[in-house]
């Protein structure tokens, strides 16, 4: 099999394991939100580890002991209406993808923390995306510069809906994009709509520098 396939496959398996975890979650959550999350981050943790497609190189894997993911707190958690929100378009150039459309299709607001906008990924798939940045984003002790994903339903993140179809806003499972840990992924980070005026000290922190590619 040539690298090139051996690529794709791993990517499309990755994919095919996150939406796999996510349906736990979501399944868990129902219950109890801390359990499903504590599901999570082991399964992110041995996906990164030993999966053909981590973000995490060889030299990164042979000294991972797991993620930087701050304690489950439920205060994070929302269930929220999706509300009207004015038109808007965000195409994002990358190196890999072209350029991504995204329109943006409503907005939830998270008490005491702000606004965030939902985009619809308008190429073939469809999906929901929400990054989100916050104020502690490239700072000492804070969440990767760049920003981070909530939901990205073509990849698999989907934290689903609660009681009367809301939405559910976690947002202890932020996570970072590949591109913290390696720059030859291309990632669309957060817009000014998507970017918090507060520190959100939950979900995953900025990676470890032992972690990351060196460019």
């Amino acid at each position: 099999m040539t690298p090139a396939a051996q690529s794709v496959l791993a990517v499309a398996d990755w994919r095919r394991k996150t939406a796999a975890i996510y349906a736990q979650v979501r399944s868990a959550a129902a219950e109890d939100p801390a359990a499903a999350h504590a599901l999570w981050v082991r399964a992110r943790d041995e996906m990164f580890a030993s999966h053909p497609a981590s973000a995490l190189g060889p030299e990164a894997k042979a000294v991972f002991a797991g993620l930087d993911i701050a304690p489950y707190d439920p205060a994070y958690r929302f269930e929220v209406e999706v509300q009207d929100a004015p038109e808007g378009r965000m195409d994002v150039a990358t190196g890999t993808d072209g350029v991504v459309p995204f329109e943006r299709v409503g907005l939830v607001e998270l008490d005491g923390l702000g606004t965030l906008s939902l985009w619809a990924l308008r190429s073939y798939g469809g999906g929901i995306f929400v990054p989100l940045k916050d104020s502690s984003a490239g700072q000492d002790g804070g969440t990767y510069g760049g920003g981070r994903y909530l939901l990205d339903t073509i990849k698999g993140a989907d934290l689903g809906q609660g009681a009367g179809g809301r939405l559910v806003v976690d947002l202890n499972f932020a996570y970072n994009p590949s591109c913290a840990y390696d720059a030859a992924w291309a990632c669309p980070l957060a817009p000014p709509d998507n970017t918090l005026a507060v520190p959100l000290p939950v979900g995953e922190m900025a990676p470890a520098k032992h972690l990351v590619a060196d460019l």
